[in-house]
């Protein structure tokens, strides 16, 4: 028999078909595994140890989750808990998890997979010459170890397994490869090595292999050959294309796929559609070598604080570069007369929303907008001193001129007050991977009774 893997989404949160999920449950597969996360919206979840994500919508999509498990009478795993997988997001999810089983009136055993890294471990890691850096990856020392708020490990299949073998309903990981949660337990049923990692590298975001992506709910079994998917939604389908073009998603080489312990080769994989909705992959290979562990570690790098003006009058709008160009140097000038800032001590950071916001000099637009939004984005040491730039530079968004000889303008602010300070910023301060004798040296592994 293969082994069946329900997939209800590409990630917690994201949601999914209510019906397909059912048809799921129904076709009773051997696990229920979705992801909780990734890096994909920056560094501040791993760097503040918190989920960006609503806690509302998390515990409204996982009841839905742990009724299907319930039903389907099997275990259920999610990695990359809580957007970034630190310790505290495992914690938080765990939280959710207990509130549920009491209004569910839940028995549950409750695996925690930890990958938060002590700063003192990857320091003598980094001294034994453990630790190596990806592209690209900043330089790192003890001393830049010792700064970053959270570091994470990204745990494998060997790890989901031992979560798996103590009985556990419900795995609740820490960061964790996209992969590893699918693959682990095919993997540890004997199925094709090869086949359970490019099987799981297709159904890490749910329906996204199909061409209905929103739908999320799939099947991947997995034997001793390959793997067959299967979308659940109606309308959805899994064609060859849409199968084997996934290798290609968050991954720079569309036919390696780098995991702890090996990397898979799908060179010589075949697709084959089984009829107008599943597809059968053989020939995938998994390649055995060294044990790593890829880091992520994030650290704070000040505080910030924002301003938006609109810009409509045409004469700004076609000149809004020049205009944003004299203004910055005109208020960096009067930082330092009035505030005594050195300019290497803060940053200000214009963003011409509607002109070159996102691509900068290599936008290539036709035409010319009819307004202009003027983001700000200041960062500076600590919070009083971004907020203070922003006080300073706010009658200036509003009324400077673009020259001398002109009458002073007046643009609109959206929002009052202007100001708006954001907090703390965290930049990604690890690309690393680390080498482990022991798969579990570096994870911890916790389990509980969890009783309505």
């Amino acid at each position: 028999m293969p082994t069946r893997v329900l997939i209800p989404s590409g990630v917690l949160c994201l949601g999914f078909d209510r019906d397909a999920l059912a048809r799921g449950v129904a076709a009773k597969p051997d696990l229920i595994a979705i992801d909780g996360g990734s890096t994909d919206s920056g560094p501040f979840s791993l760097g503040s140890g918190t989920s960006k994500y609503a806690r509302a919508v998390t515990k409204s999509e996982w009841r839905d989750l742990m009724l299907a498990r319930a039903q389907a009478d099997v275990p259920l795993v999610i990695g990359t808990s809580g957007t970034s997988g630190a310790d505290a997001c495992v914690d938080w999810m765990y939280q959710i998890t207990c509130e549920l089983a009491a209004e569910l009136g839940q028995s549950l055993r409750v695996a925690r997979l930890y990958s938060g890294q002590p700063k003192a471990r990857i320091a003598q890691a980094l001294a034994d010459g453990q630790i190596t850096p990806l592209t690209p990856a900043p330089d790192i020392t003890a001393d830049a170890i010792a700064q970053m708020t959270n570091i994470v490990a990204l745990a494998g299949a060997e790890q989901i397994q031992a979560a798996l073998a103590t009985g556990a309903d419900i795995v609740i990981a820490g960061r964790t490869t996209d992969t590893a949660i699918i693959a682990a337990l095919p993997l540890a049923r004997g199925e094709h090595p090869g086949g359970a990692w490019h099987g799981a590298k297709i159904g890490e975001c749910g329906a996204l292999c199909s061409t209905n992506p929103t739908s999320g709910v799939i099947l991947v079994d997995f034997d001793e050959t390959g793997f067959t998917v299967e979308p659940l939604a109606h309308g959805a389908r899994c064609t060859p294309h849409s199968v084997s073009a996934h290798m290609l998603y968050e991954n720079a080489d569309p036919f390696l796929l780098y995991e702890p312990g090996g990397y898979l080769d799908v060179t010589q994989a075949t697709y084959h559609a089984l009829d107008t909705r599943r597809v059968r992959v053989t020939g995938s290979q998994w390649i055995s070598g060294a044990y790593t562990v890829k880091l992520e570690g994030a650290r704070a790098a000040g505080f910030q604080t924002t301003l938006i003006a609109i810009l409509r009058d045409a004469h700004y709008v076609a000149h809004a570069q020049d205009w944003a160009d004299r203004l910055q140097r005109f208020l960096m000038a009067l930082i330092t007369q009035r505030m005594g800032l050195a300019p290497d001590s803060y940053d200000l950071d214009f963003r011409l929303m509607g002109q070159n916001a996102a691509l900068g000099q290599m936008e290539n637009r036709i035409g010319a907008p009819v307004e202009i939004g003027v983001l700000l984005i200041i960062t500076a040491p600590d919070a009083q001193t971004a907020a203070e730039i922003g006080k300073l530079a706010n009658p200036h968004m509003l009324h400077y001129p673009l020259t001398e000889d002109e009458e002073l303008p007046t643009f609109a602010f959206p929002f009052s007050p202007a100001q708006s300070d954001r907090g703390p910023l965290y930049e990604f301060a690890l690309n690393h991977v680390m080498a482990l004798d022991d798969p579990m040296s570096a994870f911890k592994l916790t389990v509980s009774e969890v009783r309505p």
